[in-house]
């Protein structure tokens, strides 16, 4: 089967994509939708995947650009004459490929297109768009399902898994290296791995830590990844006197972010919104309960005091209250850890889901048509 792979940039998630599709036997087409930036993912593009040019050279896409996009996409597909179209996020990559009349196409969600951007204005009409000419929606959790359908998705043909983690690479094990080197062998420590976005509610985290911190000298924070909202964050914390509680680690590369789970006691995010959060699966695979915040995807994983504790987003004191609860339940955590990493190995084995994909590949190719 030919399939041509149209995503917005190349990250370590369509690297994951590219790569487990390239040793499926399938002709695999890979066509971006921005230019290469810095922030790309270091990965090479996998031996055996054949690269398209959009001839795009702009970051900032306005409306005026998409007729000229259109017309490119249409090449692409009359010179690798694909069987299958996979398409995401929704509002762009997915929006052009139908707008170019592709067909069958199968649309993949990211999460936020669909639970965030699709909720009025341009998002929603562009996400509608698309999905009405969708033959299969695929995405990581029954959240953006039920959303997706509500704005016109096909019901009887959305495909639902989690993307998923290498469970061998994320598994419980020592960590405590790392806390001998941050000098924190005696302290209860969280860890952080998002984006410093705002719609991953770092202030809320920093904040939520600070307060609990405030009444817990022992409480520690590591925070991975940069963003934006640096400076503001770095700000917060030294206004507190919590700066030498806190340790920033930076971009961390695939092969060494167990390490920083494994010296952690607590996985921490305060996202405003989430499908399956491919972060949250890492922390559970490797046994660490989370406190997280109380959206659609993340309750479909963490149970309050099964697997760790829900605050309502934006609410620092909630999260404080979270992590106050970890700290009293201190002595359960490892048991906590345990049903995390049992419910990874049910149901977030990313070798075992990724062939559902292929699983939407063939029923879009058999219908090869819209609803």
């Amino acid at each position: 089967m030919r399939v041509l792979y149209f995503t917005r940039s190349y990250t370590a998630h369509d690297h994951r994509f590219l790569a487990k599709l390239a040793q499926t036997g399938n002709e695999i087409g890979y066509l971006r939708l921005l230019p290469p930036s810095g922030a790309d993912d270091p990965h090479a593009l996998p031996d055996g995947i054949r690269r398209l040019e959009l001839g795009n050279s702009s970051r900032e896409i306005a409306w005026w650009d998409y007729p000229r996009l259109v017309r490119a996409v249409r090449h692409a597909l009359r010179t690798f004459e694909p069987q299958v179209v996979h398409a995401g996020p929704v509002q762009d990559c997915a929006f052009l490929a139908a707008w170019a009349g592709a067909n069958p196409l199968v649309t993949m969600s990211w999460g936020s297109d669909i639970l965030t951007a699709a909720r009025r204005g341009p998002g929603r009409v562009t996400a509608r768009y698309a999905l009405s000419r969708t033959t299969v929606f695929v995405c990581d959790c029954q959240a953006v399902r039920q959303a997706a359908v509500t704005l016109g998705a096909p019901a009887e043909r959305v495909v639902v898994f989690p993307w998923g983690v290498d469970l061998k690479h994320f598994s419980p094990g020592d960590g405590s290296g790392l806390r001998r080197r941050l000098g924190w062998e005696h302290t209860f420590v969280v860890l952080s791995t998002r984006s410093w976005e705002p719609s991953y509610g770092m202030g809320t985290l920093v904040a939520g830590f600070v307060r609990a911190a405030a009444q817990v000298p022992s409480l520690r924070l590591m925070i991975l990844g940069s963003g934006s909202q640096g400076p503001q964050l770095r700000r917060l914390l030294a206004q507190a006197g919590m700066s030498e509680r806190v340790h920033f680690a930076g971009s961390v590369v695939l092969e060494d972010l167990p390490t920083y789970y494994r010296a952690a006691d607590l996985y921490l995010t305060a996202s405003r919104s989430d499908g399956s959060s491919v972060s949250l699966l890492e922390a559970m695979a490797c046994g660490l309960p989370a406190v997280v915040s109380d959206i659609p995807g993340n309750r479909e994983w963490v149970s309050t005091d099964m697997n760790g504790w829900r605050f309502m987003p934006g609410r620092p004191d909630e999260l404080a209250n979270g992590l106050r609860a970890a700290l009293a339940a201190r002595e359960s955590l490892p048991e906590m850890g345990q049903r995390a990493r049992s419910i990874a190995e049910a149901r977030a084995d990313w070798d075992r889901n990724f062939p559902r994909l292929l699983g939407a590949y063939r029923m879009a190719a058999d219908v090869r048509g819209p609803r």
